[in-house]
């Protein structure tokens, strides 16, 4: 039970390419956009689009995998979980950002599980 405390599953497709970062310590990171659409009929029966984005991170082997599987466009299943953190920007304002953390991905574009 304690697994489902901060899951999160999403299908969808890249907005960007992967942003692969190496910091000083040796660590890397990936980071991309990732678009979710939904569907559904308003009051007059109209069909609406309902599209979401959602910032993706990996840190790692992980990072470096997907950096070399995935791209623009690219549909692909992520797991992993909700992280916020804050943030001043150059103006001196805290600012707030909730990414996914991934732990695992699946590429549909070539079918294959990618778990780290």
């Amino acid at each position: 039970m304690n697994t489902l405390r901060n899951q999160v599953q999403l299908l969808g497709n890249l907005g960007q390419d992967v942003t692969l970062s190496t910091f000083d310590s040796g660590s890397t990171k990936a980071s991309f956009s990732l678009a979710t659409t939904d569907y559904y009929k308003d009051k007059s029966g109209e069909k609406v689009q309902d599209t979401q984005w959602h910032n993706i991170i990996a840190w790692g082997k992980g990072a470096e995998i997907m950096s070399q599987s995935l791209s623009k466009g690219s549909k692909v299943l992520i797991k992993g979980k909700l992280v916020s953190r804050s943030y001043e920007d150059k103006e001196g304002q805290k600012r707030y950002i909730t990414e996914i953390l991934a732990k695992e991905f699946v590429s549909l574009d070539n079918k294959k599980e990618q778990p780290f």
